[in-house]
């Protein structure tokens, strides 16, 4: 959608004397509507799960229904060959995943922060390709599944391996989920709690 809705493209290419790429107004409409989710979205930042979840309810929901209506009758009138046909089949297919938002105040409309927090694992991939041994890039692929979940929890990664790595022999294994980087407490929290 927002390669055939490109507007600014088609300026610097008009600009420079390239050939525009020719825009599609049903592309641009998706887009428009797709930018309102967002805008919705930049409102609520920062918002609690609850909040968030309350706003998408009342403002995001009419508007994705709406845009499921518009795609669907969009989709008749065209070839199933089309750009643009190929583009509603691949969100309509993929619905539940992308309105998913909707019914977690958790989620995130788009995948932009996962995709940030993999962007360092696709740079050095080079570098990686000598793990030693599929044993050692298993192990190396765990360290940086860890380390991704406690930068994404707001928590620093080498303070927290520290502290669990000293705390998981003694830790019962029940509760082993308190170590986790989204529950984790640090221990001299947990002292200062005890000695209050």
């Amino acid at each position: 959608f927002f390669a055939m809705a490109d507007i600014e493209e088609n300026a610097r290419r008009k600009a420079t004397g390239k050939k525009e790429i020719p825009l599609s107004p049903i592309a641009i409409e998706v887009v428009r509507r797709i930018d309102a989710l967002f805008e919705i979205e930049r409102s609520i930042n920062g918002k609690s799960a609850e909040e968030r979840l309350q706003v998408r309810q009342t403002l995001s929901r009419p508007l994705v229904e709406d845009l499921q209506v518009y795609m669907r009758e969009q989709l008749a009138k065209l070839s199933r060959g089309h750009d643009l046909a190929k583009a509603f089949n691949y969100i309509l297919k993929r619905w539940a995943s992308f309105t998913l938002f909707l019914e977690d105040g958790r989620v995130c409309l788009s995948n932009n922060a996962a995709e940030r927090g993999l962007r360092g694992i696709a740079l050095g991939r080079k570098s990686w390709l000598f793990c030693g041994s599929d044993r050692g890039g298993r192990r190396a692929a765990a360290m940086y599944s860890l380390i991704v979940t406690a930068k994404m929890n707001g928590i620093d990664p080498q303070a927290w391996l520290t502290n669990v790595l000293a705390r998981i022999a003694a830790h019962p294994a029940h509760r082993l989920d308190e170590l986790l980087p989204w529950n984790w407490t640090p221990a001299s929290a947990l002292s200062a709690r005890a000695a209050a």
